[in-house]
């Protein structure tokens, strides 16, 4: 009987694992149009419970690929959080009630949630529409990457061999395809197969603290129950997280003693159940009562571990992001929001360089920019976590956590935990001068919301709707007050400058079928009244197109707008900043300094072949 040949295959990216930062990737290079695959060990997606919980800077995201909408009309939107600690007749009493959303910029003051089978169906219906699938029940048996030096530096090898496995082929047809690929990412969790085959180790601890989460339709008398709670008992902390559907998920802190299996030291599932740990919450949450209308949706026991791979990435080949480089407890809503943002940051630098756009060195800054943020998310939610999870401070526990003392904490990190102040270093991405010309903004922060007014019909627009994930870079160009007759010379000798050929517009400038620059997209921003303005009175290059020129102006209603040049910190000389592919301002320059941007681009970005 003739040995079946094995199928083989190249691609430009295959992702391996269909978990929340896998779909990311594989959507994003999709939209991208990258050649990409994305495999699941699976024979289907998630249904219920896991992770749930959307900040707003991932909702950000999530407009950005035009996928928002659906977000949050799906899910439920969590405007307040409530605090409870212990009151003096036993039980526990609400100490306050805060803005759950603390970050003055973002565009969406609020969490969403929804459980993790619904977000992932959004991310495999926008594929779908783009020709992708996730190919379920397959699995990954070997990997190797190529030691030729030359064909690791060489953008248009394939120098990862990967052997994949059909777990669901009938008898008689081939179950392994070998498959050489440009890119791989692991995205397989946080057991990855992808990073136990090249020995990255995860360096970190694991905590005491051991977890129950339970879904339900609650039956309850507790006053809070549709805002987030962080609850402090005696008897132990809960946290409860209003759901899609009336749903409600309730976190509660476990006893050791009732949980781990002496003989292994591991937690044991046989020890404890959902109707145990409803006892344990009932008991934390006493004088309210809390019962589940129609049983237990979902249900899961964890120990609280913080760690993070040693490296991201093996000859930037092979790349890995999500939980398969980072853990930590949920708590803080961290663990997805952390994984699709990794895969935000990673898409956009594969697609350029997959282009032959951008040099294979871009990808170093994957690494450089998502473990230093790994690293800052397990310090905070040590902390976090260990406040959280610490006795009440009380007569009795003089060392305990105190009202104020949690309140604080929440507050001081609003920003890092609505993902609104995640912060990137230098790096050939980053040019980080000239801060002075947009004080208002962070260089390596994501480009903050505000509306200004389009100069040919007056509409309101939201600038992050100008900043679409749409794998070009973003030049915005602050003119100033474009009736000044200096400030006009001004313009008008910056526009010169870069219609040079050796200008970064025309050095990168890619052949197109499309009028619109593949690489670039400039939008003007004057100062001025829409009453008296025309826009043509700009030079070519700065309109493009009619909807491509704004002004910092009120509203026709009054309501808002007039002051995004304050806003920003730009003054009258106006300034030029480049906005990368993910929302993150990568460079600020003054108007007569295009040579720096022609530096900024310059090191990393290719001229067309």
């Amino acid at each position: 009987m003739p040995v079946p040949v094995v199928p083989r295959s190249e691609v430009d990216v295959l992702v391996i694992g269909a978990g929340p930062a896998g779909l990311m990737c594989a959507n994003a290079l999709a939209n991208a149009k990258v050649n990409v695959r994305i495999v699941e060990k699976r024979a289907v997606g998630v249904t219920a419970g896991q992770a749930d919980g959307v900040a707003p800077r991932t909702i950000e995201v999530f407009q950005s690929y035009g996928i928002a909408e659906r977000l949050m009309k799906e899910s439920v939107q969590v405007h307040q959080a409530a605090f409870y600690d212990p009151s003096s007749s036993g039980g526990i009493k609400l100490t306050s009630r805060t803005p759950d959303v603390i970050a003055p910029s973002a565009r969406y003051p609020f969490e969403c949630a929804l459980h993790q089978g619904a977000i992932q169906a959004i991310f495999m219906d926008s594929m779908r529409a783009l020709g992708v699938e996730v190919e379920w029940s397959t699995i990954p048996t070997s990997i190797e990457i190529s030691k030729d030096e030359n064909e690791l530096m060489d953008p248009a090898s394939h120098p990862v061999r990967v052997v994949l496995q059909r777990l669901d082929v009938p008898e008689g047809q081939p179950q392994e395809e070998i498959v050489h690929a440009k890119y791989v990412v692991g995205t397989d969790g946080a057991h990855s197969w992808v990073r136990k085959q090249f020995d990255i180790s995860m360096d970190g601890e694991q905590s005491e603290f051991i977890w129950g989460v339970m879904d339900m339709v609650p039956d309850t008398d507790f006053p809070d129950v549709r805002n987030k709670c962080l609850v402090h008992s005696n008897n132990g902390s809960v946290l409860l997280v209003p759901r899609e559907q009336d749903r409600l998920r309730v976190y509660v802190q476990l006893e050791n003693k009732d949980i781990i299996n002496p003989a292994t030291g591991r937690v044991d599932k046989e020890r404890m159940g959902p109707d145990e740990m409803l006892e344990v919450a009932r008991k934390s949450l006493s004088p309210y009562k809390l019962s589940p209308t129609t049983g237990f949706l979902w249900w899961t026991l964890y120990i609280i571990g913080q760690r993070v791979a040693s490296r991201f990435s093996i000859e930037n080949r092979v790349l890995i992001a999500g939980d398969a480089c980072h853990t930590h407890s949920p708590k803080a809503g961290q663990g997805m929001n952390a994984s699709i943002n990794d895969a935000h940051n990673l898409a956009w630098k594969i697609a350029l360089v997959v282009r032959g756009w951008a040099d294979p060195s871009l990808l170093s800054t994957y690494e450089s920019e998502r473990r230093k943020f790994a690293l800052d998310l397990i310090a905070f939610d040590k902390m976090y976590s260990t406040l959280f999870s610490g006795k009440p401070l009380t007569e009795e526990n003089s060392h305990g956590v105190a009202p104020e003392q949690f309140m604080e904490i929440f507050k001081q990190f609003g920003a890092f935990t609505s993902g609104i102040g995640v912060h990137y270093g230098p790096s050939v991405a980053i040019l980080d001068r000239n801060q002075g010309l947009a004080s208002g903004l962070a260089i390596g922060e994501r480009f903050p919301p505000y509306k200004f007014i389009r100069a040919a019909d007056a509409g309101p627009v939201e600038i992050q709707d100008l900043l679409p994930a749409d794998f070009r870079f973003k030049l915005l160009v602050f003119t100033g007050d474009f009736s000044d007759p200096l400030q006009q010379a001004r313009v008008k000798s910056m526009v010169a400058i870069m219609q040079k050929p050796e200008s970064f517009l025309n050095r990168y400038l890619t052949p197109s079928k499309g009028s619109e620059n593949p690489r670039f997209d400039i939008i003007t921003i004057s100062k001025g009244r829409k009453e008296g303005f025309n826009f043509l009175q700009f030079p070519t290059l700065l309109r493009s197109h009619w909807s491509k020129v704004f002004i910092d102006d009120i509203d026709v209603t009054g309501s808002f707008g007039g002051k995004g040049y304050s806003y920003y910190g730009v003054g009258h000389e106006g300034a030029l900043i480049a906005v990368r592919p993910d929302g993150y301002v990568g460079a600020i320059a003054p108007l007569d300094g295009v040579e720096e941007l022609d530096a900024y681009f310059a090191s990393f970005m290719k001229t067309a072949a």
